[in-house]
């Protein structure tokens, strides 16, 4: 509201009661607003800021999704309903304000109640800060995935850490790459709920003694080192159109004593607090450096904690619906997310065997029926394993656990491969090769029902090559499960223009079953149609260049094609093969002034681990080609090179509707899936790929001849390493890649400093572990069909509508009924909405 409008706005009379807490009308909305602007933020209208403003409106949209929430509990409590149970290190959920408006359906009905009070709904959407709770892809899928089971009407809870800060901010400072606190809580966070009344107490270090029961029973007693307290933190997770609201639980840390009296009485100031920080650190950051012993340390504690918190959750659960403890992988089914909570395993084992007296194979039984376990990379690297000696030191009961579930599975796995002594070692728990450390995906595949891999290469590799054994001695357990992403927030929200063409073009229902955007194809030769879908395209890529104009100071054209790509930073990903190109496309134009082609706009966004050198380098490469590309005379009208900093959920609603070519160039069996190549496509984006992840499922949806296909395939990758892959002969060989290596060398884009990119270039030429030059030259050709094809307007046109129209499968809800259907067997459940005075009783 600015001070202009602020003045002249009319107060409405405050008053409460249900019609105004849950009703859905314009004046309602009006009257919520102002009494959370008074009541919660204790300001009137001349006196708020924006962000009070902000925060007025997401308490008022929080009343309305309150009865949803509370009514969708109420009806899983009474009906013991068969409940998802997702486990997960990272959460990427986004601004929260925008999505769950569009759930509601209140979208444009708020935007009119904002303006009539003098205020703008999109100034108030910016001032959300954005929940940083997870690095990329993974964070982002079971985000995804939280709403499709909510649309889907699926009973669910979403299990993570509430870290205090997330992922970094990241800013760009002299073409590196700066990280920032990402301070995300400073303003507070109006859409969770804290529940201290169901804090769990979670046990670390210490030591394990065997004591002998009365019945001359052995039973292991574990006495702790330290003790932490899980506070629980419950955000409502709205699904589209429905009166599902299911729950994202999210555990802070906090010591069970957070002040010491007597110390302080003593004068000792720091150990009177000293409890209350080692205990908050557990929650602090997202992904803390784990090079120093100190850093794995506090990630193994990390993940325990909230696997710990989140079992001991559901067996309150149980206990308040009256479910005996053996029913427990009936009422719950956990998929974990990555190795990240694999130590589920191990600790429900715990929770069973020792806290409820269950015998070892019932207990075993009942773990292995309740636990699905979905991987998400082929990097043996990114497998996560412990020291066993840091392992045995924090969590030593475990460590017992885990080494019996290791025997008798190694005890099994003798008897179906006789002999096979090689095959053991690689099946077992335990890395015995070097400094011995603990295999947590082999935990996950020995202590789980199903395997499932994200796309269908990466699931057929996974059975071919990193977990090759367990595939074949549990063929049953493997399946593949392509992601999906819900086109609630990368359609409805984040393109509007386009979402209301296909409304009025094939109606309203494709948002929650996207294969009927197959309608649109009878309309790729109308040309109205066609010519809507190209204006929208245009405005969409007019406001991204105002929002790159304003981020980084950077001009580029609309009309130029966008070619973007915007992922974690990452040598496999191959964003150094993305700039190869662009030197070679550089050197072009200085050699050939009149060489005929469309000006292009090369879009980088993504952030670099703060411990990878290779990838900040490439940020520094990137940053420093466009430098150079964007001031020279000769070129910056016809091509542009732009770093976006800071990539995120916000960000990538603009980027994604705007682009006209999506890069997705990952080395071919290196991406488990990807997911922002389907929201490219979902957006009329058209892919340049490899045969990679679920590029495949893409181009045999859209059609070969609506996708640019490049490189080598993964056997030819193999081939090619096998056969002694010498980059270095390439270079030697093609001489338009040797004159772009040799000016990237030259120093030409470090103002003459020669040594700033040789880690790169010697990468490069040494080992190239990822086959850039490798897939060099048929990417640089690939690029020039890209060209032409981008200026056959009505081709490209033709083309964009097929990639929207045929990206069905991708949606989240796809998937999610995959899961539904073929692992977790649930099924949907409406609810009704209740009213509180009447239908909650007091028993």
């Amino acid at each position: 509201m600015t001070a202009a409008t602020t003045s002249s706005v009319r107060p409405i009379p405050l008053r409460g009661g249900e019609t105004e807490r849950n009703g859905v009308d314009k004046e309602v909305i009006k009257r919520g607003f102002l009494n959370n602007l008074f009541y919660v933020q204790g300001k009137f209208p001349a006196l708020a800021t924006t962000q009070d403003f902000y925060l007025a409106l997401a308490y008022t949209v929080r009343d309305q999704m309150l009865k949803r929430w509370v009514s969708t509990a109420q009806a899983y409590t009474q009906r013991k309903s068969r409940t998802v149970c997702y486990l997960s290190a990272e959460f990427l959920m986004g601004p929260h304000l925008g999505n769950n408006l569009i759930n509601l359906g209140m979208y444009d009905m708020v935007r009119h109640a904002m303006s009539e009070l003098g205020l703008v709904l999109d100034e108030l959407l910016h001032e959300e800060p954005e929940p940083g709770l997870g690095n990329g892809g993974l964070g982002r899928l079971a985000a995804c995935f939280l709403d499709s089971l909510a649309t889907l009407e699926i009973p669910s809870i979403g299990y993570g850490i509430r870290y205090e800060f997330g992922i970094f901010e990241q800013q760009i400072v002299d073409g590196w790459q700066v990280e920032k606190t990402d301070k995300w809580l400073s303003r507070g966070n109006p859409w969770e709920i804290v529940r201290p009344e169901w804090a769990i107490e979670v046990p670390f270090g210490g030591v394990v003694e065997q004591h002998i029961d009365a019945r001359g029973r052995e039973h292991a007693v574990w006495k702790p080192g330290k003790i932490v307290k899980g506070i629980p933190y419950d955000t409502p997770i709205l699904g589209y159109h429905n009166n599902t609201a299911n729950t994202l639980r999210l555990w802070r840390a906090e010591a069970p004593e957070s002040f010491d009296l007597s110390s302080f009485n003593r004068g000792d100031y720091y150990r009177a607090v000293e409890q209350k920080v080692a205990s908050e650190n557990l929650t602090k950051v997202l992904y803390p450096n784990d090079e120093p012993l100190q850093g794995k340390q506090l990630r193994l504690e990390q993940q325990y904690f909230f696997v710990s918190c989140s079992l001991q959750d559901m067996l309150r659960i149980m206990r308040i619906q009256r479910i005996p403890i053996e029913r427990f992988h009936e009422k719950f089914t956990v998929q974990l997310n990555d190795t990240h909570p694999a130590i589920a395993v191990a600790e429900l084992m715990r929770l069973l065997v020792d806290e409820r007296n269950l015998p070892w194979d019932k207990a075993w039984s009942i773990t292995q029926r309740t636990f699905a376990y979905t991987n998400h990379t082929l990097l043996p690297e990114a497998l996560e394993r412990w020291p066993l000696a840091l392992f045995q030191a924090q969590l030593p009961r475990h460590m017992q656990i885990i080494l019996e579930i290791n025997a008798r599975f190694l005890d099994e796995a003798r008897l179906r491969f006789l002999n096979d002594v090689e095959r053991i070692a690689r099946l077992s728990l335990i890395d015995e090769s070097g400094e011995r450390h603990v295999r947590m995906a082999h935990l996950a595949c020995v202590g789980s029902y199903a395997i499932n891999g994200v796309a269908e290469l990466h699931s057929e590799l996974l059975k071919q090559d990193v977990l090759h054994d367990f595939h074949q001695l549990w063929p049953h357990k493997f399946s593949n499960k392509t992601n999906g992403v819900t086109p609630r927030r990368w359609m409805v929200l984040s393109n509007p223009r386009l979402t209301k063409l296909l409304d009025e073009a094939i109606g309203t229902h494709w948002v929650t079953d996207l294969d009927k955007l197959r309608s649109i194809e009878k309309f790729v030769d109308d040309a109205s149609f066609t010519g809507r879908w190209r204006a929208i395209k245009r405005a969409n890529k007019h406001d991204f260049a105002l929002l790159v104009r304003r981020q980084t100071g950077v001009g580029i054209d609309p009309d130029s094609l966008f070619d973007v790509q915007i992922k974690r930073i990452h040598e496999y990903k191959r964003q150094h093969l993305n700039v190869l190109h662009i030197i070679s496309l550089y050197l072009r134009l200085k050699a050939q002034p009149s060489l005929d082609i469309e000006p292009c706009t090369f879009l980088f966004g993504g952030k670099a681990a703060p411990s990878y050198r290779m990838a900040k380098l490439i940020i520094k490469l990137i940053t420093s080609v466009g430098q150079v590309v964007n001031r020279d005379r000769a070129t910056r009208d016809r091509m542009r090179v732009v770093f976006l900093p800071n990539f995120n959920v916000r960000n990538g609603q603009h980027m994604y509707p705007a682009a006209d070519l999506s890069e997705q160039v990952s080395t071919a069996g290196k991406e488990a899936s990807g997911t922002g190549n389907m929201k490219f496509a979902m957006n009329g984006a058209l892919t340049i790929g490899t045969l990679d992840g679920a590029n495949i499922e893409i181009r045999d949806e859209v059609g070969a001849d609506n996708f640019f296909l490049f490189g080598l395939n993964s056997d030819e990758v193999r081939q090619t390493r096998a056969a002694g892959y010498a980059p270095y002969n390439l270079y030697h060989s093609n001489p338009h890649l040797r004159e772009v290596i040799d000016l990237l060398r030259s120093g030409f884009f470090a103002h003459g400093d020669s040594e700033l990119f040789r880690p790169l270039v010697d990468n490069l030429l040494g080992s190239d572990p990822y086959l850039a030059l490798a897939d060099f030259d048929s990417y640089c050709k690939c690029q020039e069909r890209v060209n032409a094809a981008y200026r056959d307007v009505p081709r490209w046109t033709r083309m964009s509508i097929l990639n929207t129209a045929r990206s069905g499968k991708f949606s989240s809800d796809r998937t999610i009924h995959e899961y539904c259907r073929d692992l977790w067997k649930v099924v949907p459940e409406s609810i009704p909405m209740l009213r509180p005075k009447a239908e909650f009783p007091i028993t």
